[in-house]
């Protein structure tokens, strides 16, 4: 009795192996939610803090208003545009950030920087520089 009890539990056991699996299609949706209110713009990789004066070159901007990064952007293709990595907190600022909602000064900071970046903030290839 015994074996017969073994046998027929290592028969189930064995036959799950070969039961046909249903593949199920998953939908994921992932909601970004409204881009970050900043007056000069905001950094291009989570969490998108504000950026300060002159972090960004004048390219990002149309009419004074921010063309967006990461997530937000709504540029041109293969857009890359200048930034200046002095205020880049990837590269060691620690300088102040302007505040969510700020309103930008009235007498903008001149802008200095050399580097290219993407709007997801890579840096421009050799040929694009």
């Amino acid at each position: 009795m015994k074996t017969l009890r073994t046998s027929v539990l290592t028969i189930v056991a064995a036959s799950l192996f070969f039961i046909p699996v249903h593949k199920t299609a998953a939908q994921v949706s992932v909601s970004i939610g409204e881009p970050p209110v900043c007056p000069y713009g905001y950094y291009e990789t989570p969490p998108y803090n504000c950026a300060p004066d002159g972090y960004y070159g004048p390219e990002w901007f149309s009419g004074g208003v921010f063309i967006g990064a990461g997530p937000w952007f709504h540029g041109p293709d293969r857009f890359y545009g200048h930034v200046d990595h002095h205020f880049d907190y990837r590269k060691g600022y620690h300088g102040p950030l302007p505040a969510r909602g700020e309103r930008p000064a009235d007498h903008r900071a001149e802008f200095h920087g050399e580097a290219r970046h993407d709007p997801h903030g890579r840096e421009a290839p050799r040929e694009r520089k």
